[in-house]
This record gives structure tokens, C-alpha cells and sequence, in this order.
């Protein structure tokens, strides 16, 4: 197997090469000028350990993948284009009222609790940019009043003349019947061809999201517009740096529902946090393969902490209505909880609580953290990390990016040391302290709020700064375990390579299996199955259209389903895709009612209030080589073996504990599998750093791998 996969994140461009059995990973910053000129960089680097030149790598790969977070970025930012909006004549208000609570969308939860003082979000199209058309279609989808196209055309000339540079359509019904939608994007294509400079980009929104819910519909169109004409001239950008270099193959795009695709097959919307899905994929990869069980997969970089539940039998959870910065979206996407704690996050003085607050500001990778050198002058996770001695200023990212310790003292001790009153050192201890605390807290409510107790997971540390907090968030957690995985610094990349090609259809409705008042059990087969049916059909086209083999398309069916009116609901995998009898709708049950007893406690089922589907949801994917994960599991306590002699020490300064301790420092490389550090110690690579913390041990294992485990806890 030959591949290349990269994760684009906001501060580091992670590349990993996989050639002939050999792994190679390698980092780069991210050039978010151009993402071309980061990408050659970081594969640079894998094809000069390769000795073998930029051509050569990429005429042997089979596939080049991408994931990454451009477009929430962009969405952050707020520099995407003007848009224009056609709605259905009388729904011109929609997306301006949201839905009485939108303007609470995004916000954290103590902004949610007030929330006549929140701010509305900045609008992404303006209300003078939404325009009625007279047009109309029933819930059914059955033609209420025709379209008139004179008055289409005369209200997209307006949004023109208005500076529209793209171009929304939000009919209503049209996920019932698109024929309405379809008509308007071709009199914008007979106005304005696509041949000409003024030619304009049209997204329809049943394209978009498929479900019924007219305002989601419109902010999932929206958001895709908002970021498409960003999308496309970044991703055109990466695939016209692979053309000029003879790069042949379609350019693959990791989608945020887990699978992926390739550009031509890949909406904007489908992008946004693409590279912690891909974490998510990898961390549920090394679980099966590993035998891990229920594992929480924890990515720690440069600008956030990205947290993600994979639990044993391959129950993905996804977000069916996820909010996207500020907006509420309708594509399904698999959950994962993001917190502005990065190794870039600034730290500040919190004038309300007397203390110090990490993030969600970060410094990203220009000017980057203070000790970079490069202008930044506000104190981050990476400086108080530096002025602790966990860094290495010499070799930090490989050598690549020299560090200044004096300017993360400066900088820790300008912001931060008259309002507390301490030493920079004190003052560092209680940024990583603060950003430990905050991780392990998301951490925790995460698994609790879903029902699962932390003692059942093993937790996974990656990402470039994983291995480095890991120890100190799972103390707050008192968590006794942690792998931190192969290929830890590049895991997301890693997990971008094992994808497979995959498109997700769903249809949401209501479907009730079991009528706690009638004591009935659903018995309309057919309508089950043509559903299925329908949904497969759609998977398979899509991947027909990109050149993969019938027989290589697989499906996979997941139901969503809920106690009665219950806001829970639980994902239920069905092995089986069609309903023939009452025992097969039984089984369906019978599984429902075991996922919900494992995850809520045995006893907790209430089937009293009936049992219903709300998602029928297909997966259809073709299924790639992947990176094997072997011998993960630590080694027994009986065989392990002494490290060998530090290649040095530093002086270090740990949480609980303001005195100096000189350190030993191992290089990863010297440190064969089976071999057990007891802590403090400092484990050092090119690309990470692993931190062993005063009452944690290091175990080394296969491939890269090393657990964290507590000196006191039973092995």
C-alpha cells in the first residue's frame, strides 16, 4: 500500500506517507495563504527520507487525501462571500427570525441560561439579500402554484445589481419535490453561464440537506454557500499543485460524516471539522483492531481539544442537527465536542474570578505562540509548556521551529504575573493547570451527559500536544489508563488515510415499531424496506458516478430510536436490511432495548411508552486497504524491561509541586517496546513530546505506541 493523507489543521499541516509497509509522518505549518506551499513542505520532508523525488512519490500512491478545518475557519473568520437568497415568496422572514431561540445557538452553557443579554450572530446573507418567489408546493410535494419564471429572473437580477456573489435557493417542500429548485438554478444558468466571468455559483438546498425543517434547511444551504467559493478555490489550489507535479488520480476529500469522497462529489458543508472526524475514524479503527473496547479518542493541537466517543460494537454517535459556529445545520455529522485548548490557545487574566483563563482565542500558526518569535506577544499553552522545561527550544517540531524561552517568560509574566500577584513560573503552572482542569471537565460531561461511566473507556491521546497534557487530564479525571496512540502527533492524518469512500443518505420521519396503546407492533413491511431500498440506491450512485465497482459497495443500516416522546435517542446498527416478518421487527426491538440497557443502566427501558424510529439512515461505502494496528496491548508487568540511560535532563516544575526537579530525557527512538519509565521523565520525538508526570509510569508498546499508567493503579 502507497498513500498520502493530510490533515490541514489551523496551526501544523500533518502529513502521513504510508510506502511499502514503511510509515512516515511529518508536520509542516500550515500556510493558510495558499495550502499547497504546506502540503509540498510536509511531504518534502517524507519523500527526502524516501530518497525519491516529489514525482516519483506521487505517481506510486494510490490515492492523496485531504482533511481539514479551512472552512470552519472561514466561518470564524467571517470573510466569506456576499450571498443572495431566493425563498418562497412569504418566507422572507425565515432566516432573519431563525427560530425564536436561534440566537442562542453556539453559545456555551452559561451563555444558553441568559439568554435575553445573548448577541445574535452576525448574519451570513442580510435581510435585503432575501428575495420572494411566487411559487408554491404542498407537503406532498403536488404543484399549489406554478413558477413564474419572469418574476425569478427579475428577483436575481436584483440580488446582482445588490453585489450577490452567490446565490442561495430555499423553496419550501422542495426536499419533497425539488422540480421548483431545479427550475430556478437553470434560469440563473441562462442568465448568467457558467462560460462567462459573470457566471455565479447556485446552491439548492435539497442538495444540501435532505430532511424536512424549512429554516435548518436554509442555514445548512447557507453555510455551504458561505463557504463554498472559500472550499473550492483551497481545494482547487491543493489539486492543481498535484497536477503540476503528474499527479494523475482524483483528489480525495475526507467528509465530517466519517467517510469521504472525491471533489467533485464534496459539498463545503461536508468539510467543516473534517480532520477531528478523521481522529474519530482512526481512534475507532485501533479500538477493534486493538481490542480496546469503548474508548474516548481525546486530539489535542495547536489551536483546539477535539473529543469523540467510539463505543464497542461500532455504534457511531453522530449530531443529526449539529450548530456549526453559530448555526444550526441539517447534515448528519459525526459528534465530537470542540474546545478552543490548544498548545496556541492564549492565556489571559480573568478579571471576574481572579484567575487565569485559557482560550478560546488562539494563536494559530502566524504569528503562533510568543516563544516562535514571530510577533505573537500573548502568553499560550506552548509558553507555559517551554517555561516549565517540557519542551526542548532546540529540537521542537524536529528542529524545524527554534523556540525563544525568554520571550514565553516575557510574555507569561506581562500578562499574567501583577494581576495574580506571582512568579512566571507559578504563573505557567497555573496555565497548565487552568487547561488540564477545562479539558478534563469537556472530558467528563461529554461521557456523563450520554450516559457512560469513564471508568468504561479507555482513553486515547493524540494530536501534537496529546501525549504531552494527557497525564494531567486524566489525574483531574482519575482516569488510570492511557494509550497515547501510534502515530500520535499525525493520528488525524493517519485516520484520513484509513477512510473509506462513503456517502451517507438518511430520511427522518416517524415510524412507530411498537403502539404502546394498541399493544400493536409495525407491521407495514414494504414501507420499511422501499426506504432502505431507496436510500441504498442513492449510496450506490453516488459511488457508481466515481468509478467504483458494484461489487465493492457495501451498505450498512443504522435506526434511530426512542422511548416514546424521550429526547434521548440511541443508534441502533440492524445486520439485517429488510423487515419479512413480526420476528424481525422483534429483533429490532429486542437490540434496541440491550444498546439502551447498557447504556443507562439495565432497567431503565420503558417500552410502557412505545418504541419509535426517527432516522432511517443507509451508509454505502467501498472499503480500502488500511494501517494495520498490532501489538498495542502493554506488555505484562512480569516482562518489562529498564530503560536505558537518559540522553540528558532538564529542569521541570509540575502541578502540586512549585519546586524545580531535574528531569530525564529519553529520545523515542532509543526506547524499544516493553520498556517501563516510572515518572517525572521527559520522552522526547521529533514530533511530540511525552510527559511523564510525578505518579505515572510510561509503557512503551508496538508501532509508536506508549501507555500511561498510574504507578498506584492494578495493571
Amino acid at each position: 500500500m502507497k498513500r498520502i493523507s493530510v490533515d490541514i489543521g489551523g496551526t501544523f499541516t500533518d502529513c502521513f506517507v504510508v510506502w511499502d509497509g514503511k510509515y512516515i509522518e511529518t508536520k509542516a505549518l500550515t500556510t493558510h495563504h495558499n495550502l499547497a506551499l504546506g502540503f509540498n513542505e510536509a511531504v518534502e520532508k517524507a519523500y527526502t527520507e524516501l530518497d525519491i523525488s516529489m514525482e516519483e512519490i506521487l505517481d506510486g500512491v494510490d490515492s492523496v487525501r485531504y482533511a481539514t478545518t479551512l472552512g470552519t475557519n472561514a466561518l470564524i473568520e467571517h470573510n466569506g462571500p456576499r450571498i443572495g437568497m431566493l425563498v418562497t415568496a412569504g418566507y422572507e422572514a425565515m432566516v432573519p427570525l431563525s427560530r425564536g431561540r436561534g440566537y442562542g445557538e453556539g453559545l456555551d452553557e452559561l451563555g444558553k441560561q441568559n439568554l435575553p443579554d445573548a448577541q445574535r450572530p452576525e448574519p451570513l446573507v442580510l435581510p435585503h439579500m432575501i428575495e420572494g418567489v411566487r411559487e408554491r408546493l404542498g407537503f406532498e410535494g403536488e404543484l399549489v402554484m406554478p413558477l413564474d419564471e419572469a418574476d425569478v429572473r427579475e428577483k436575481v437580477r436584483k440580488l446582482i445589481d445588490k453585489g450577490a456573489q452567490v446565490i442561495v435557493v430555499c423553496l419550501v417542500n422542495s426536499v419533497v419535490n425539488p422540480a421548483h429548485e431545479k427550475q430556478v438554478e437553470q434560469i440563473i444558468l441562462d442568465e448568467y453561464p457558467t462560460h462567462l466571468l459573470g457566471s455565479i455559483p447556485t446552491i439548492l438546498s435539497h442538495r444540501v440537506a435532505g430532511r424536512k425543517g424549512e429554516y435548518v434547511r436554509a442555514t445548512s444551504a447557507i453555510v455551504d454557500g458561505y463557504l463554498h467559493s472559500t472550499m473550492y478555490h483551497a481545494m482547487s489550489q491543493l489539486e492543481q499543485n498535484l497536477r503540476s507535479h503528474a499527479y494523475s488520480k482524483p483528489m480525495l476529500v475526507i467528509h465530517n460524516s466519517g467517510g469521504m469522497a472525491q471533489l467533485n462529489s464534496t459539498d463545503a458543508l461536508q468539510t467543516i471539522h473534517s480532520g477531528p472526524v478523521s481522529g474519530i475514524s482512526a481512534a475507532e479503527h485501533l479500538a477493534k483492531e486493538a481490542d480496546l473496547g469503548s474508548v474516548i479518542a481525546t486530539d489535542m493541537g495547536g489551536t483546539s481539544y477535539d473529543i469523540g466517543i467510539v463505543v464497542e460494537g461500532g455504534i457511531k454517535h453522530y449530531d443529526f442537527n449539529p450548530v456549526i459556529d453559530r448555526w444550526l445545520v441539517s447534515v448528519p455529522m459525526v459528534h465530537l465536542v470542540t474546545l478552543g485548548a490548544g498548545g496556541g490557545s492564549i492565556a489571559s487574566f480573568d478579571r471576574m474570578y481572579n484567575a487565569v483563563a485559557v482560550g478560546p482565542k488562539s494563536a494559530g500558526s502566524d504569528p503562533g505562540p510568543a516563544c516562535y518569535d514571530r510577533g505573537g506577544m500573548n502568553p499560550t499553552v506552548t509558553d507555559a509548556d517551554l517555561a516549565l522545561g517540557y519542551l526542548d527550544a532546540e529540537n521542537y517540531a524536529g528542529g524545524s521551529i527554534p523556540l525563544n524561552p525568554k520571550r514565553s517568560l516575557f510574555a507569561i509574566e506581562e500578562a499574567l504575573c501583577d494581576d495574580l500577584d506571582v512568579e512566571v513560573i507559578e504563573a505557567a503552572l497555573l496555565i497548565k493547570e487552568k487547561v488540564d482542569a477545562s479539558m478534563a471537565n469537556g472530558v467528563n460531561t461529554e461521557l456523563r451527559v450520554r450516559g457512560y461511566d469513564p471508568e468504561d473507556f479507555t482513553m486515547l491521546a493524540y494530536g501534537g500536544n496529546g501525549p504531552l497534557h494527557c497525564c494531567g487530564i486524566a489525574s483531574n479525571l482519575n482516569i488510570d489508563k492511557i494509550l497515547a496512540t501510534p502515530m500520535s502527533s499525525v493520528f488525524s492524518a493517519v485516520g484520513a488515510g484509513n477512510m473509506h469512500q462513503m456517502h451517507i443518505h438518511e430520511s427522518s420521519l416517524f415510524m412507530v415499531l411498537y403502539d404502546s396503546n394498541s399493544r400493536k407492533v409495525f407491521d407495514n413491511y414494504q414501507r420499511f424496506n422501499d426506504i432502505v431500498a431507496e436510500l441504498s440506491q442513492r449510496g450506490q450512485n453516488d459511488l457508481l458516478r466515481q468509478g467504483s465497482n458494484a461489487d465493492d459497495i457495501k451498505h450498512s443500516l443504522e435506526l434511530d430510536m426512542r422511548y416514546g416522546n424521550q429526547l434521548v435517542q440511541t443508534t441502533v446498527v440492524v445486520p439485517k436490511h429488510s423487515l419479512e416478518s413480526a420476528m424481525d421487527v422483534m429483533n429490532i426491538l429486542d437490540q434496541f432495548s440491550t444498546d439502551y440497557g447498557k447504556r443507562f443502566g439495565e432497567g431503565s427501558q420503558a417500552p410502557e411508552a412505545g418504541i419509535r424510529i426517527n432516522t432511517i439512515r443507509v451508509a454505502s461505502y467501498v472499503e480500502h486497504d488500511t494501517v494495520r494496528f498490532t501489538h498495542i496491548k502493554p506488555v505484562p508487568e512480569a516482562e518489562r524491561t529498564e530503560p536505558p540511560a537518559p540522553s540528558g535532563s532538564r529542569t521541570c516544575y509540575f502541578v502540586g509541586d512549585g519546586k524545580p526537579v531535574e528531569t530525564p530525557v529519553w529520545n523515542k527512538s532509543d526506547i524499544p517496546p516493553g520498556t517501563e519509565i516510572v515518572g517525572p521523565g521527559i520522552v522526547a520525538s521529533e514530533v511530540t513530546t511525552y510527559l511523564i508526570e510525578p505518579g505515572w509510569k510510561y509503557v512503551s508498546a508496538e508501532q509508536g505506541a506508549v501507555w500511561f499508567l498510574r504507578t498506584e493503579a492494578k495493571n
